[in-house]
């Protein structure tokens, strides 16, 4: 057993390698932490989510964490959190690309998805502007 840092471009390579992960923010004065689908462009975290409870709490408090992790068994696992600022993404085309490729690396359609494809136009499409990531894994 050797738990031990990772190198940053082993925590990005985590990053990049998952699509799901854990949003952490603060929501009412806790922290607030919520499962998002996402992918990782090395620079940018791209999320997207219906209105609610995590999107009002990013708009008042913008600074968020996005953790995951690879885990092959109790003895072999990685994390890596990404630190960065919240920031919605209202440029028609941006948008446009950022669903796309969301959508090309999500296997079925979540809750979000649904209410996409029946025309509800609510779906708030954002960023996290990445500015330093961690990691920490086990005899990988």
């Amino acid at each position: 057993m050797n738990i031990g840092k990772l190198s940053d471009q082993e925590a990005a390579a985590v990053l990049q390698g998952q699509t799901t992960g854990r949003l952490g923010c603060i929501a009412e004065g806790e922290p607030y932490v919520i499962p998002v689908h996402y992918f990782f462009d090395g620079e940018n975290i791209y999320l997207h989510s219906l209105p609610g409870k995590k999107i009002d709490a990013l708009r008042i408090n913008g600074r968020a964490c996005l953790q995951t992790d690879m885990i092959h068994d109790s003895y072999q696992w990685r994390s890596a959190i990404a630190y960065g600022n919240y920031e919605e993404i209202t440029d028609a085309h941006l948008r446009e690309l950022t669903l796309a490729e969301l959508f090309r690396r999500l296997p079925h359609l979540t809750p979000v998805e649904s209410k996409m494809s029946s025309g509800n136009n609510e779906v708030i499409v954002f960023r996290l502007r990445v500015d330093r990531i961690t990691g920490v894994g086990e005899s990988w």
